[in-house]
């Protein structure tokens, strides 16, 4: 091995060294983290509009005040509307449990009519759809708790708000070379900022037509499952699933197999249509990464800062590859975490090459 492949293989072990204990570190100080993201995501959010108000001409501290106010208000009405169907639905989960274990019985009953000879207990060791529910009462309850630090949050997000308008002369002042950098720092919020704010909106929409649909197959807890659907539709390719789960499942407790198919045909139809269609319309380009880059991402960050981290895998991820791209060392990466290269534009660059040299 000569020197040069040495010193190259040293710097991976330093640098898979040094993520190791970036990730650790993360990962232990997940109850402070997770409410420092937020309240960054949630500046981003609230940019758009607090510039707004200031362009029409109210000051800086009033526009504040009245964004805030208007983000306290809906967490405040969220929090009323979700907080009794939760303690009902958790209450009551025993029953819906049990029965959930009938439902399995009969259909291993079913099995065994067919031929098909299993148990209740191997079905339940490989697919248990009481397991299925509670992950939905467990999410609900940790979005909870994350919320029970809203005043801390709330704080770090004003003390952000007043920092960004002096934060571009603060960098130019530490900085010789300031632009780049403020230009790069400046597309990547723009860039969140419009993944976060479409989404927002789609998720809206995902949330009210659960709502209905549930409201009028005749399940109960519909508000319940609006929320957990507008929250778990911020979750990229599997949350929308997840989000369907435990409404089917009760549709199948309380009303039977054809209410169970009619919820189920109703997400599917809803996801199609807002997932498929609108989304990607309003999208644009996308997200800028790789379909693989996104589903890793949500189970490291869902790892490492538990479901907030789910929900905002993509945001982070993106931060992540615009840093990369930045940087003339690690630009590969960002490539690497991208989406794929259109082989059109290596075919225009060869016969380019060929003409020249004819």
């Amino acid at each position: 091995m000569t020197d040069e492949s040495r010193v190259v293989a040293g710097g991976l072990l330093v640098s898979l060294a040094a993520f190791v204990i970036v990730v650790a570190g993360m990962k232990l100080a997940a109850p402070l983290l997770v409410p420092f993201l937020l309240a960054v995501f949630i500046a981003i959010l609230i940019a758009a509009p607090f510039n707004w108000l200031q362009c029409k001409g109210l000051p800086a501290g009033i526009a504040l005040l009245v964004v805030l106010s208007a983000l306290v208000f809906m967490a405040m009405l969220l929090g009323s509307l979700i907080g009794s169907s939760v303690q009902d639905f958790t209450s009551t989960f025993p029953v819906y449990e049990v029965r959930l274990k009938e439902i399995s019985g009969e259909f291993v009953r079913w099995l065994d009519g067919l031929g098909i000879h299993t148990s209740s207990d191997m079905l339940s060791s490989y697919a248990d759809p009481g397991k299925a529910m509670k992950m939905a009462a467990n999410i609900i309850g940790s979005m909870g708790s994350t919320l029970a630090n809203s005043f801390l949050i709330l704080v770090t997000v004003v003390f952000i708000m007043l920092e960004a308008a002096s934060f571009p002369d603060k960098w130019r002042a530490a900085h010789e070379d300031a632009e780049t950098s403020l230009a790069g720092f400046s597309t990547a919020v723009k860039t969140i900022n419009q993944y976060m704010g479409i989404k927002m909106l789609t998720s809206g929409a995902t949330g009210v037509a659960v709502v209905i649909l549930i409201r009028l197959i005749g399940v109960d807890y519909p508000i319940l499952w609006g929320v957990l659907a507008f929250l778990l539709n911020f979750i990229p390719n599997i949350g929308s699933i997840i989000a369907a789960v435990p409404a089917v499942l009760l549709a199948l407790v309380q009303l039977g197999v054809g209410a169970a198919l009619a919820a189920a045909g109703g997400f599917l139809l809803i996801n199609i249509v807002i997932g498929t269609f609108l989304e990607p319309r309003y999208m644009g380009k996308g997200l800028g990464l790789s379909t693989l880059v996104v589903f890793l991402s949500l189970i490291f960050w869902g790892w490492v800062l538990g479901p907030v981290g789910m929900l905002l895998s993509v945001p982070l991820t993106m931060a992540i590859k615009i840093a990369l791209d930045s940087q003339p060392n690690t630009h590969w990466m960002a490539i690497m975490l991208g989406q794929k290269i259109e082989p059109v534009v290596l075919a225009a660059t060869d016969g380019a090459v060929d003409d020249e040299s004819a």
